[in-house]
């Protein structure tokens, strides 16, 4: 049922939405250029890498030794709006619609992440990563990390086809009251690092 539903609503979001699409698409390339969609390796279910598609949001502008400025530097006044309604987040259905991620599941982060997780905290790879998860719909970005991660591990703990549709519902309040959108002092939210992860490996 997780994933019929996931194709179904996937099909339905990417057909509704593909006028909108195309208009992001050609206002991404007026105000920053290409490319257009922003494509990362991120840990799919059990850490396997996958490619996942996002709207780019930042600028690719680097520091005299090529390295990538600050997001918040980087973040430009059109990508901020994208992210407010979480409209970057519309090429990741594609990746709903090829198996790589489901509609409901804790967030795919980033690989060098993989490294830093408590075994408890890996448990949140143990089920298909999602658009959005337990975690998003009780606090997204303005909660701590062990917070977080303690959220995902609850889910794959109690996930069920119900609480599905009610992590969906609560998404689409959240999306509409803008919450949670990033962390006080960051464009999203603070990297994690090796010092939560021993602060949060206690914790499940």
């Amino acid at each position: 049922m997780k994933r019929t539903l996931d194709i179904i609503l996937s099909i339905l979001v990417l057909s509704l939405f593909s006028p909108l699409f195309i208009v992001v698409s050609i206002l991404i390339w007026f105000n920053m250029g290409s490319p257009i969609l922003y494509k990362q390796k991120r840990p799919g279910l059990n850490g396997k890498p996958f490619i996942l598609y996002k709207f780019r949001t930042m600028t690719n502008f680097t520091d005299k030794h090529g390295r990538y400025l600050s997001d918040e530097t980087r973040l430009t006044s059109f990508g901020s709006f994208l992210r407010r309604y979480s409209l970057d987040e519309i090429p990741q259905f594609i990746n709903v619609l090829t198996g790589e991620l489901s509609l409901v599941g804790p967030r795919p982060l980033l690989m060098e992440y993989l490294p830093l997780y408590s075994k408890e905290q890996f448990k949140r790879h143990l089920v298909k990563p999602g658009i959005t998860g337990w975690a998003q719909v009780n606090g997204r970005n303005a909660i701590s990390w062990e917070e977080k991660f303690d959220l995902d591990v609850w889910y794959v703990y109690n996930y069920s086809f119900f609480l599905d549709l009610k992590i969906l519902l609560l998404t689409v309040i959240k999306v509409i009251k803008k919450e949670g959108i990033s962390q006080p002092g960051y464009a999203t939210i603070q990297p994690f690092s090796k010092e939560e992860s021993r602060a949060g490996g206690g914790h499940g």
